[in-house]
């Protein structure tokens, strides 16, 4: 048997990306639903939860502000790291250095200047992303809502002009999964410690902190759903980046996974 040491890398990394994904999702889409339940018409005790599973019944309760700091307080946040950084590999491993990248018959262009496209448009997108919604336009979600839907179009758009329509794909996958990984580690998680911090020292907790981190928590359950839809593209090429019009089947999926988050949300 041949040993082919990126053929295993390439392996490895879907395999943990699609474990560490799951984790991650699955624990953005639990703390979600018991949001939605800790409301006093549909709690049996205002502000608790109860729970039943494996043989064991559980109580989950919400405190704003805790009176005591607990000496075990469980964060959550290797998860996007771990599946940001195996992403990161993927692209690296399957696009930047597999061949699947360019496509001449799209333009002529090498695989570092595409490789250097790709990346820049990542920080840039961060960049973009996080000065509209902490712009006076985020006041009014719905105006920025459709501000950031029409930006994905055009990079939809624009990367098709650009990479193989594969590629392209991925990209806007690539682009979702960043905006959600700094979404925890640059804005969740600064703003849980500032508050941690500030129980620690008998001050107020900010809760205006609290606010904004909850709405980015949000901002990652609508984004997930087009990103997994673009994870399970690429086995089904002619409906989707294989077709003329690739870049507007994947607006119009990001919009209608959108909005079967916001259904999702409703449950």
């Amino acid at each position: 048997m041949d040993f082919n040491l990126m053929e295993w890398i390439n392996l490895a990394a879907r395999w943990i990306h699609i474990y560490v994904a799951i984790l991650w999702v699955g624990q953005t889409y639990f703390f979600m639903w018991i949001e939605g339940r800790l409301t006093e018409g549909e709690a049996e005790d205002a502000g608790k939860v109860w729970m039943v599973h494996s043989g064991g019944f559980y109580v989950v309760e919400k405190q704003k502000i805790p009176e005591l700091l607990p000496r075990t307080l469980h964060w959550f946040k290797w998860e996007a790291a771990f599946t940001w950084l195996s992403g990161m590999v993927l692209l690296i491993v399957v696009y930047y250095m597999g061949g699947l990248l360019v496509d001449t018959s799209v333009a002529d262009i090498s695989a570092g200047q595409g490789a250097a496209i790709g990346l820049g448009m990542l920080a840039v997108s961060w960049a973009v992303y996080d000065l509209l919604w902490l712009s006076p336009l985020a006041k009014t979600e719905w105006l920025a809502a459709t501000i950031s839907f029409v930006l994905v179009v055009a990079v939809a758009f624009g990367l098709t002009k650009v990479f193989s329509g594969r590629a392209a794909y991925m990209h806007v996958g690539a682009m979702f999964g960043t905006l959600m990984a700094a979404n925890v580690w640059m804005r969740i998680l600064p703003a849980q410690r500032q508050m941690v911090a500030a129980l620690q020292e008998g001050k107020p907790a900010d809760l205006t902190l609290a606010t904004r981190a909850k709405f980015r928590s949000k901002h990652n359950s609508f984004m997930v759903v087009p990103l997994i839809f673009i994870m399970v593209s690429n086995h089904f090429p002619v409906a989707t980046y294989g077709n003329n019009y690739g870049w507007l089947v994947l607006s119009v999926l990001v919009l209608a996974g959108w909005g079967a988050a916001r259904l999702i949300r409703s449950l």
